[in-house]
């Protein structure tokens, strides 16, 4: 029980969840929602999203970019790398990338495991991933791999109500049922503590609220690596 509750801040491990996450018709559905979904909640955090991505320079690794919206926040010198194990949404982020004239390169992989070598990386950017990696500080721990000191690992996540709370509850109760909808996404998960146990030298976390069901507590902010 001590292995399984040291993982993902009170949530088991995801082994029973992983084979449906696999399948190419729950790749290709995931794909076809994340679409069609998050206009709305792209233009609520667009704001934070501006202040954090466009001052990146240099050589930018996103993990779970999905469709690619945050490239449009960057500047189109940086050279990126998107992590993204859906195969499903490779083609359109190589078409925002050539729209919006940004170097792009795609890779098959996830944030327990980058495939890019250690202490290569300028700045990692994360928006909306932390929540439904199988193993949040495995990820956090490759993200310190791969930054170069002084590196800069930028996110906005949702996460976790105080403890004690009536949403807190909620989340926790509809958990099971959310992540089989919504591609292993845990609405009860405190990321911001993982974030901040993770090893950074520093860690400039900002909590703030949207309005939005279920999910509305979020954080944005900067680590920076050792």
């Amino acid at each position: 029980m001590q292995e399984i509750e040291r993982h993902g801040a009170g949530q088991p491990l995801d082994y029973g969840f992983r084979p449906l996450r696999n399948a190419r018709w729950y790749k290709r559905l995931a794909a076809w929602a994340l679409a069609r979904t998050n206009r709305r909640y792209d233009a609520m955090v667009a704001e934070e999203k501006r202040a954090l991505l466009a001052p990146l320079s240099g050589t930018v690794l996103e993990i779970g970019p999905g469709g690619g919206n945050n490239l449009a926040f960057l500047r189109p010198d940086v050279r990126w790398i998107g992590v993204e194990p859906n195969p499903f949404l490779h083609d359109r982020l190589r078409a925002r990338g050539a729209r919006l004239g940004i170097d792009v390169d795609v890779r098959a992989a996830t944030a327990e495991a980058l495939p890019v070598a250690d202490r290569s990386i300028d700045a990692v950017i994360s928006s909306l991933v932390l929540c439904s990696v199988s193993d949040p500080e495995a990820a956090l721990r490759e993200v310190r791999r791969v930054l170069r000191p002084g590196g800069r690992f930028v996110f906005v996540e949702h996460v976790a109500a105080p403890h004690g709370t009536a949403l807190r509850a909620v989340q926790h109760a509809l958990c099971p049922v959310w992540r089989a909808f919504s591609d292993g996404c845990h609405p009860d998960r405190d990321t911001g503590n993982l974030i901040e146990a993770a090893g950074f030298a520093d860690v400039d976390l900002r909590p703030f609220t949207l309005s939005v069901p279920v999910m509305g507590p979020h954080i944005a902010g900067v680590a920076t690596n050792v």
